[in-house]
């Protein structure tokens, strides 16, 4: 490939020779995420990958796609490129833990106005970063620089996670019932959900993003806001060996009211219990600088709780004993009740 150059095709944006320098220190961090099913390097035209179906009598393939959102523009201000790959990937794997399944390889997409390999290598370096947390391999992707179509400081990203689970292992809510108990697990921020509103709320074109603030502890706007999603594919799995898990909800965009519902079979009802959400600093910080009802920020964001899981009453202590063991601070959020409302907030 070192005799690859068209002078032509520089002049008119794309310089193919800078997508070479990306992938060469892009590989060092690739490495760190293969997994014994790799069978390819990087550079080919598809991702190999073997799937191991020991102990597996029915695998069901599951997959996930996403990409990281108007968060992008809080990198682009901040100019820190290195952490929203580790929230790529948790839009993809989050969501498929939900059924049970152990995500297996991850693909990424970056599309961008011009490829700066050391911005690339960052990017991807996040991606990385979010494969190891999750257990998955990065064995594709692709990186298109389109000028003309995305300003030349700019890009997207998005990703795709494919993961296997056993069929009689699926989790579904066709066991739930009244009395079952939701448990929280906390999320690190705002994830990478309400952005839109964030940028509006805060004019963040045109604040201090470095400045400290004191509502955040001294942290700046900006810092606070890239924090990573929170990766929650482990202790999940650890739990799914120790409890029988009758529905999880990755809390995204739509917060409470559109996604706990999405796990609760019909003529039941999530009843969560608001005294006891452990509500972070930024989601007051944005309710109060927006003047946001509290309706509309449990509608909006995830005020603090990434992922709800049902469990038996009976087992919600084992439950919270293995989640706390990996390093979950999980708490009971509320309980399964009788209704067609899907989720009350009380």
């Amino acid at each position: 490939m070192e005799k690859s150059y068209s002078e032509s095709y520089k002049q008119a944006g794309v310089d193919i020779t800078a997508g070479y320098k990306s992938v060469e220190l892009m590989k060092k961090h690739i490495a760190s995420t293969v997994t014994p099913g790799v069978c390819s390097d990087i550079g080919g035209f598809g991702g190999l990958f073997s799937l191991d179906l020991n102990g597996i009598r029915q695998p069901i393939l599951v997959s996930g796609t996403d990409g990281v959102g108007t968060k992008l523009k809080i990198a682009f201000l901040m100019d820190k490129h290195d952490t929203v790959g580790i929230d790529c990937v948790a839009m993809c794997v989050n969501d498929i833990i939900c059924c049970g399944a152990k995500p297996l390889f991850f693909l990424d997409y970056i599309a961008c106005g011009k490829n700066v390999p050391d911005k690339i290598a960052d990017i991807v370096k996040g991606v990385c970063d979010g494969c190891v947390q999750a257990g998955a391999a990065l064995i594709g992707g692709e990186t298109a620089e389109m000028p003309g179509f995305y300003p030349v400081d700019e890009y997207d990203l998005a990703g795709y996670s494919t993961g296997v689970v056993d069929r009689d292992r699926i989790i579904d809510n066709k066991t739930m019932t009244e009395g079952d108990v939701i448990i929280a697990l906390p999320s690190s921020g705002v994830h990478s959900n309400g952005f839109s509103l964030v940028r509006k709320v805060f004019d963040v074109e045109n604040c201090d993003l470095k400045a400290p603030v004191a509502e955040l502890g001294g942290k700046s706007l900006g810092e606070t806001l890239l924090t990573p999603t929170k990766i929650y594919v482990k202790p999940v799995l650890a739990l799914l060996e120790k409890v029988k898990v009758k529905g999880i909800s990755h809390i995204t965009g739509g917060g409470f009211y559109e996604n706990i519902p999405r796990s609760i079979p019909d003529g039941l009802c999530a009843e969560i219990d608001r005294k006891a959400v452990r509500i972070l600093p930024i989601f007051e910080l944005i309710r109060k600088t927006g003047g946001i009802s509290e309706r509309d920020m449990f509608n909006t964001f995830n005020m603090g709780v990434g992922m709800s899981i049902v469990v038996a009453k009976e087992d919600v202590q084992t439950a919270l004993a293995v989640l706390h063991d990996n390093g979950e601070s999980a708490y009971v959020l509320g309980e399964i009740r009788k209704g067609d409302d899907k989720i009350h907030i009380l």
